[in-house]
C-alpha cells in the first residue's frame, strides 16, 4: 500500500466560465496591475515575462498578488475545486495552495493568466482500475476487516501525484 499526496493545477485565464474563476481572475489581475506599476516605473516593461527578466525583485509580484486570491480560497473550505469521484461528489481535500502568475500585462487583460496548485491531504492508494485511482483517507488497520470510506476518480489533466510513500 502507498500513501500519496495529489497536485492539481487550476489554470484561469480570460475566459474562466464559473463565477468562482472569474472572481479570482479579476482578483488577481487587478491586484497584479497595481503591484507591477512598482517594478514598470521608468522602464517601457508592461509584461510580466519581461518584468522577471529585466527587472530586480520582479518575482516578488506573486508574493504581492497571492493575497487577493487567498479569501476566494478559504471559500473552498478545503475542497479542492473542478475534480470530483466517480458519483459526481467533490471529495480531494487540501492542506495548501501555491499561487502562481503563468502570465500577464498591465495593458492587456487577455493575456492575464494565472495557476493555483492545490496540494492534498494524505490519501492511500489502494488500486488503479484503467484511468481511475481508489483513494481513502486511511489506512485500514492492521488484522481487522473494517470497512473504509473510498473515492474512485478518474485521473485527468494537471492532476499528479506529488509525492508516494511506501506504507505498511
Amino acid at each position: 500500500m502507498r500513501a500519496i499526496t495529489l497536485c492539481y493545477r487550476k489554470i484561469i485565464d480570460a475566459n474562466a466560465t464559473k463565477l468562482w474563476d472569474k472572481l479570482v481572475f479579476e482578483a488577481s489581475y487587478m491586484e497584479f496591475k497595481m503591484q507591477a506599476q512598482n517594478y514598470t516605473t521608468g522602464t517601457t516593461f508592461t509584461n510580466y515575462a519581461d518584468l522577471l527578466r529585466h527587472v530586480n525583485n520582479a518575482q516578488a509580484i506573486v508574493g504581492m498578488v497571492t493575497p487577493a486570491v487567498s479569501g476566494y480560497v478559504q471559500q473552498l473550505n478545503n475542497i479542492v475545486p473542478d475534480l470530483l469521484n466517480n458519483v459526481g461528489k467533490r471529495f480531494l481535500k487540501f492542506h495548501r495552495f501555491q499561487f502562481e502568475i503563468i502570465n500577464s500585462d498591465i495593458l492587456d487583460k487577455t493575456k492575464h493568466q494565472v495557476a493555483i496548485n492545490f496540494y492534498s491531504e494524505p490519501l492511500v492508494w489502494h488500486d488503479t482500475v484503467e484511468n481511475f485511482l481508489l483513494v481513502s483517507d486511511q489506512k485500514p488497520a492492521s488484522n481487522t476487516d473494517d470497512e473504509l470510506l473510498s473515492n474512485l476518480f478518474q485521473l485527468q489533466p494537471y492532476v499528479n501525484i506529488h509525492t508516494i510513500k511506501n506504507i505498511r
